[in-house]
């Protein structure tokens, strides 16, 4: 089968350089920008590339939602099978795409856009098909994982070490999806469509690590502590989720604690088949390429649908999880907490909360931002 790409960067680069490797699967044109096209397999042309019918398979690795969701919708109407590795995209518009794919009758595949070289969306879309999922999450984001290592192991400053990710490929020119926990988010909305039908509409938190310090960092490790940024979603008894990204203190002995560099670490919970954990790398560019192929072979073998039939957009609950927060303050702002315990150091104030939703922690957290007040805060872990 031949595959065309959209996009030469990052990824783009990697896909071509794989395809030419690959058994069963070969190289097509390239879509790339007005006057990029430097070489015979490169166009700026997009209908060179839908009018081709020995092209079978587009593969969007632009990023972003415009034009990717122009383009993959015109590949979609015209009979091509699209795999992507664009979780902004998938996120925003997966109920349109979904529903034209099927229509038109193609595959439309984004195992690429969570967790990169993991198999996480790919497995779990199985798993669902004959077990209830309970729970998914976890490291979801290679960027943050590789900053957060580096920043507790060897003791890097945080721009130091963001520079190195984007000087590894890591971490984009503009890093504020990564940083922020927005990436994880729409990676954990994905996971939610392919494990529960619902593609999260509303309702959803996220926090990153842009407001982590060396002073943090330090006190983490004085109370044997390890800090990951983990995503989350579980479904209740009632069938209602919750989905949120934040940071998470951790035991040295979790399982989170131990993966290293731009290592993932995605799990999801079965009622019958408990916890599964996949881990590998989750960034760069083979990674992420290794799993757009991947989807690739699943088309040439039939594979058509990643998300259920019947996918809902929805709103999520996140005032139904509670939580322990870590919190870093300002004096004067800590009276809009509940502590169980706390201490003080400069002017600022170190505590661990009472259980309190989700939801609740992330509002109060906006609020103190708004007026200025500079704070950090994870949730707590428990020994298990």
């Amino acid at each position: 089968m031949k595959a065309a790409i959209l996009g030469f960067g990052t990824v783009g680069v990697g896909v071509y350089e794989m395809l030419q490797k690959c058994e069963g699967l070969e190289p097509g044109p390239v879509l790339v920008r007005a006057g990029k096209v430097n070489a015979d397999y490169k166009t700026d042309d997009l209908d060179q590339i839908l009018s081709d019918p020995s092209v079978h398979i587009v593969a969007e690795v632009m990023g972003g939602t415009e034009p990717a969701f122009t383009y993959v919708s015109a590949a979609l109407r015209a009979g091509k099978h699209v795999v992507t590795s664009n979780k902004a995209l998938v996120a925003a518009h997966g109920l349109e795409l979904n529903a034209l794919a099927r229509e038109h009758g193609v595959a439309f595949l984004f195992s690429a856009a969570c967790g990169g070289a993991i198999p996480f969306l790919h497995n779990l879309a199985l798993a669902a098909q004959t077990d209830k999922i309970l729970s998914v999450g976890g490291i979801l984001n290679g960027t943050t994982n590789f900053m957060l290592d580096a920043m507790q192991t060897d003791g890097c400053d945080y721009g130091e070490i963001l520079a190195e990710a984007q000087r590894l490929g890591y971490a984009e020119a503009d890093p504020s999806a990564d940083v922020s926990g927005l990436d994880a988010l729409r990676k954990i909305m994905l996971a939610c469509a392919v494990a529960w039908g619902v593609l999260p509409s509303e309702g959803l938190n996220h926090e990153g690590i842009d407001s982590l310090t060396a002073a943090d960092v330090a006190h983490f490790k004085e109370k044997g502590l390890v800090c990951r940024l983990l995503a989350h979603a579980s479904l209740d008894e009632c069938g209602r989720l919750s989905a949120f990204v934040q940071p998470v203190l951790l035991p040295q002995t979790a399982q989170e604690a131990a993966v290293k560099k731009n290592f993932n670490l995605a799990k999801y919970h079965g009622e019958n088949a408990g916890d599964i954990l996949l881990s590998g790398q989750g960034a760069g560019r083979y990674p992420t390429a290794s799993a757009v192929l991947r989807d690739m072979s699943a088309i040439s073998l039939g594979h058509r649908n990643m998300f259920p039939a019947g996918l809902k957009a929805d709103a999520v609950h996140n005032e139904l999880a509670k939580c322990r927060y870590y919190i870093r303050l300002p004096r004067e702002a800590a009276g809009a907490f509940t502590f169980e315990s706390q201490e003080e150091d400069g002017g600022l104030v170190r505590g661990v909360t009472a259980p309190m939703p989700v939801s609740r922690m992330h509002a109060l957290a906006s609020e103190l931002r708004a007026s200025e007040c500079k704070l950090f805060f994870a949730a707590m872990e428990e020994s298990k």
